[in-house]
């Protein structure tokens, strides 16, 4: 039992009792009490297995009995008897877009849908439109949803199994007979989405481990396990592989099984034309005067080649080689140097956690400032602020600041932009807040042209600080609407906007292709996590890695200013920033 296992069998309640229409103060109560188990500061597995959760915020009574008992017998009864209530191909449908609890009930009661297997035939049966609250649009993006599931269905987001990644690097790196350990592939290069894992490792005795490697606890089969290889699959579905190596070997499968490919294509021509050849083992010479040269770690490849160490996350053939040549490369941004963030909810919209919380988390990870940004009231579906509620967050915000020392919330709002670009509040009310995060929420499905026009309308506002999820995508579950990224940026440019990288593991958006062009056109990026609990502030190392991704330096990300300069700028107004 794992605090991420016990965590998610209280989400998994919390959404059986909302299918059952229980109350909701129950149902945010199992929401509250997941999200105190991953962020505790603590073994809170061990300590529940002992009984010893009391007094603990988040977790009552009741609570705290059932975390026990889940925690000392890896069971729990009430939680297996509410799930015995549906079949259970039913949670299936929780993972396509647009399908909410009630929606769920709905299909499931009204025609006896208990899997999305079920639900295309009845889509297809033009069974569904006529279901109260559904319609034949519904029915065709639920088709559409049940596609894109179908394509992504070995496709792993990049921040959803970080914490899995951790997992078995540390059980690898405990092994008596490895030496040294990583992850390589499409992980270390920070891709989005990712197909499977590579894992490397230096051993003397490479049969052996990969033999263990077959027997670790996350996996649920073996594929395949010879004498320096091992494929297995997770239970999660994700292939995992393994390759052993000598420690001569290391850094040269390291930087092979890192990629990419295109990568990697052309840096074999680089060596080509230097008479050598390399693969995952090492140099040889393709003549006789040759020089072999010597390479005990990855950046002495690079080195060997005439090259400057070329870091991971920017290996993919988009230019590096070129810079690395001629010492060009960027000083990628580290996230020791982020000092605060933006974009982030609370309790008065849809977050889970209360404005004093998610202060205290951002000051715990050593933060100088959180920028609260509650949605607005067109976002009803998120209990979006009107002006009344939005001020009285102002002045609850002031109060909480005055009893701080060297640390500042900055009064926001993620405000919609509207179909034709207006914005969701006047121009006099967003004149009284510290910062104004403008966001696509509605009406996805106009045309390029109209959405980009629609955006930059809206960048042109003075009032908007920056531009959030310029795409609307959700990874492996929605596409990005139809928008022109060079023209945002350059508008983005023009009216000084600033745009988020918003680093939500479903969202990563701007997508990282686009953010060396809004560099080079001097447009700031702010590192925001959209963060709806306090455990979501920790996204931002995934932000980070995106942002290295993206060729940013410690210059071209706003928060990485102190909390002095981030305050006079914005202050200060746009056309003279």
């Amino acid at each position: 039992m794992t605090r991420e296992n016990m965590a998610e069998v209280l989400e998994e309640i919390a959404r059986l009792l909302e299918l059952k229409d229980e109350n909701p103060f129950k149902i945010r109560a199992y929401r509250q009490g997941a999200e105190t188990v991953r962020n505790f500061d603590g073994e809170i597995v061990e300590l529940a297995a002992n009984n010893e959760l009391t007094g603990i915020k988040g977790i009552g009574d009741a609570l705290r009995d059932k975390l026990h008992e889940l925690a000392s017998t890896g069971r729990l009864e009430f939680y297996e008897k509410l799930r015995a209530e549906f079949p259970a191909g039913l949670f299936e449908l929780f993972d396509l877009q647009g399908l909410g609890p009630k929606k769920v009930k709905a299909l499931y009661e009204s025609l006896g849908i208990a899997s999305v297997a079920d639900l295309q035939a009845a889509c297809e049966a033009d069974r569904v439109a006529g279901l109260a609250g559904f319609g034949a649009k519904t029915q065709v993006k639920i088709l559409e949803a049940i596609s894109l599931r179908a394509t992504f269905a070995d496709t792993f987001l990049l921040g959803g199994i970080s914490p899995l990644v951790g997992e078995i690097l540390e059980l690898l790196r405990l092994h008596p007979e490895v030496s040294r350990v990583t992850v390589a592939g499409s992980y270390r290069r920070a891709k989005e989405t990712v197909h499977d894992l590579d894992f490397l490792v230096s051993t003397k005795e490479p049969k052996l481990v990969c033999e263990d490697f077959t027997t670790l606890p996350q996996v649920e089969s073996v594929i395949a396990c010879g004498e320096t290889k091992a494929s297995v699959r997770l239970k999660n579905g994700l292939q995992c592989d393994l390759r052993a190596v000598s420690n001569t070997q290391f850094p040269f499968a390291l930087q092979y099984f890192t990629g990419s490919k295109e990568h990697n294509v052309a840096l074999r021509g680089l060596a080509l034309k230097q008479g050598l050849s390399l693969n995952e083992y090492g140099f040889t010479p393709t003549h006789d005067a040759a020089v072999i040269p010597e390479a005990n770690e990855e950046a002495e490849i690079y080195r060997a080649l005439g090259l400057d160490f070329i870091e991971p996350e920017l290996r993919e053939n988009r230019g590096e080689l070129e810079a690395a040549a001629d010492q060009t490369l960027p000083k990628l941004v580290e996230l020791a140097q982020l000092r605060g963030t933006f974009h982030n909810h609370t309790t008065a919209s849809d977050g889970i956690h209360t404005l004093a919380a998610m202060a205290d988390e951002a000051m715990e990870l050593g933060l100088q400032y959180l920028g609260i940004a509650d949605h607005s009231k067109s976002s009803f579906q998120a209990n979006g602020l009107d002006a009344a509620r939005l001020l009285e967050q102002v002045e609850a915000i002031a109060k909480l600041n005055a009893g701080y020392e060297n640390f500042q919330i900055f009064a926001g709002s993620e405000v919609d932009i509207l179909r034709d670009g207006t914005l969701d509040f006047e121009d006099d009310l967003l004149a009284k807040l510290d910062y104004c995060v403008a966001s696509v929420h509605a009406s996805f499905t106009l045309s390029e042209v109209e959405m980009t026009r629609r955006i930059c309308r809206a960048m042109e506002n003075p009032h908007v600080t920056m531009l959030g999820h310029l795409t609307g995508r959700l990874l492996l579950k929605r596409e990005p609407y139809a928008v022109n990224h060079a023209m945002v940026i350059d508008c983005a440019a023009e009216t000084r906007t600033i745009i988020e990288l918003n680093c939500s593991p479903m969202r990563l958006d701007m997508d990282w292709r686009w953010w060396k062009r809004a560099r080079d056109k001097g447009v700031l990026c702010s590192i925001n996590p959209d963060a709806h609990s306090t455990q979501g502030l920790h996204h931002l190392g995934l932000g980070i890695r995106l942002a290295r991704k993206g060729w940013l330096r410690k210059q071209d990300v706003f928060n990485t200013r102190p909390l002095e300069a981030v305050a006079a700028f914005l202050k200060t107004p746009k056309a003279e920033r």
